[in-house]
């Protein structure tokens, strides 16, 4: 079976949190590496992990948010994989505070792919390897393939969010309660529509998901599309 559906089987049938962390555990197990997490980045800043193969997983993710750099913030800043063969290459000092706490783990490869939501990088697919060196040909190629999937677990909680937010006007379950109701959400929607010919429930997703990725409020960013302050992209 190719990797690619080896990928899909992993997540096939899970939803949210638990298919994030089986995507992570089949990535250790495709990609001979030693531990997955998803990252997720909100407002610049790395601010959780989506899902991971373990422990040691979820432990060098957090360092990011810790620390405040790593694979997955650059990752998102450069919209690009960021591929480090080897942490302890004496040339390799990108992450000064961040770079030595994984070796003190031993940790000395680490690769992260962005994730994409709705045209916003919101996170990034992060792989540690004990051993230095690169991932090559099929390894490479699944891991973009596992950055895409690693989307859709994230598209779940926010789809839950939507839905809580329809099924109970009073519900916290989003940052923005009634986003649904406000008229500039609903004007920006229907803006969006037809700047980026999307269905209506592609372009809400498209506007919170720029929300999340830049620590705003959806009626914030409505209401800049209606002033043309803000004009997403076509993916």
């Amino acid at each position: 079976m190719a990797i690619a559906e080896q990928l899909f089987a992993a997540v096939d049938g899970r939803q949210g949190t638990d298919a994030a962390d089986r995507l992570c555990e089949a990535c250790v197990v495709l990609f001979d590496i030693d531990a997955a997490a998803i990252s997720l980045v909100f407002d610049g800043a790395s601010s959780g992990t989506l899902g991971s193969s373990g422990e040691h997983a979820r432990t060098c993710d957090e360092l990011q948010f810790l620390l405040g750099e790593g694979p997955c913030l650059d990752s998102v800043v450069r919209r690009a994989p960021v591929l480090i063969v080897d942490l302890a290459d004496p040339k390799e000092g990108r992450w000064p505070v961040y770079g030595p706490a994984m070796l003190d783990l031993r940790v000395r490869g680490v690769f992260a792919m962005p994730v994409v939501v709705a045209g916003e990088y919101v996170g990034a697919l992060d792989l540690f390897r004990a051993a230095p060196g690169p991932l090559e040909g099929e390894q490479l190629s699944g891991a973009i393939v596992a950055a895409e999937l690693a989307g859709v677990p994230l598209l779940d909680l926010l789809d839950g969010d939507l839905q809580a937010a329809v099924a109970d006007p009073d519900s916290n379950a989003w940052a923005e309660l009634h986003a649904l109701s406000r008229v500039e959400v609903s004007q920006a929607t229907g803006m969006l529509v037809a700047q980026l010919d999307l269905e209506p429930a592609e372009a809400l997703v498209r506007l919170r998901a720029h929300a999340y990725a830049t620590g705003r409020s959806a009626t914030d960013v409505a209401r800049d599309i209606l002033d043309r302050r803000l004009r997403l992209e076509a993916d």
